[in-house]
C-alpha cells in the first residue's frame, strides 16, 4: 500500500509539473503575439534565447536573432509592430520537460490563415523561445499554382 501511495504522490506531481508547464510556454507564445502587436521591442526579444533562429514566411528569411532584431528595429521603434491572434495551439513536452514545441494556428489581417511552428526550452524557471517557423499553409488545390507562380517569380530574378 505505501508503494502504491508513492507511485500515486510521484504521477500527481508529474502531471502537475507538466501542466504547469504547459501553461508557461502558452504564456510565453501569447506574450510574443503581444508584444509584437504593441511593438515592444526588449520584452519581445527578451522571448528568444540568444541563439535563437526565425524562419520566415519568405524562403530567404532564415534569421538569427540579431538579424531578426535587426529587421524588427525599424518598425517597432516605429511603433508597427505585427498582430497575429492565435486561434488554435498545440503543445508537447519532452519527457524530462526541459523541451516544448508547438504548433499553432494564427489569423492575419494583410496573410489571413498563418501557421506558427517552433521549439522552446526551459532556462532555469523560464521558458525561451529558440526557434519559431512562420508559414502561410496553401491548401492542396492551389499547391500546383503557387509553385509555379514561385518558380516563375525566381526565373525573373
Amino acid at each position: 500500500m505505501k508503494k502504491l501511495l508513492i507511485v500515486l504522490s510521484l504521477t500527481l506531481l508529474t502531471i502537475s509539473a507538466s501542466a504547469q508547464n504547459t501553461e508557461a510556454v502558452n504564456a510565453v507564445l501569447d506574450n510574443i503575439h503581444k508584444f509584437a502587436s504593441e511593438a515592444n521591442f526588449d520584452a519581445y526579444f527578451d522571448l528568444y534565447t540568444k541563439d535563437a533562429i526565425f524562419l520566415g514566411t519568405d524562403a530567404t528569411e532564415r534569421w538569427s536573432i540579431d538579424q531578426f532584431k535587426g529587421y524588427a528595429k525599424p518598425s517597432f521603434d516605429a511603433g508597427r509592430g505585427w498582430t497575429y491572434v492565435m486561434t488554435d495551439r498545440n503543445i508537447y513536452l519532452s519527457p524530462d520537460g526541459n523541451t516544448a514545441w508547438f504548433d499553432e494556428s494564427l489569423e492575419n489581417d494583410g496573410f489571413g490563415t498563418c501557421r506558427g511552428t517552433g521549439a522552446l526550452i526551459k532556462i532555469g524557471e523560464e521558458w525561451k523561445v529558440t526557434q519559431y517557423n512562420l508559414t502561410v499553409p496553401i491548401p492542396n488545390d492551389l499547391l500546383r499554382p503557387v509553385a509555379n507562380q514561385i518558380r516563375e517569380y525566381h526565373k525573373g530574378q
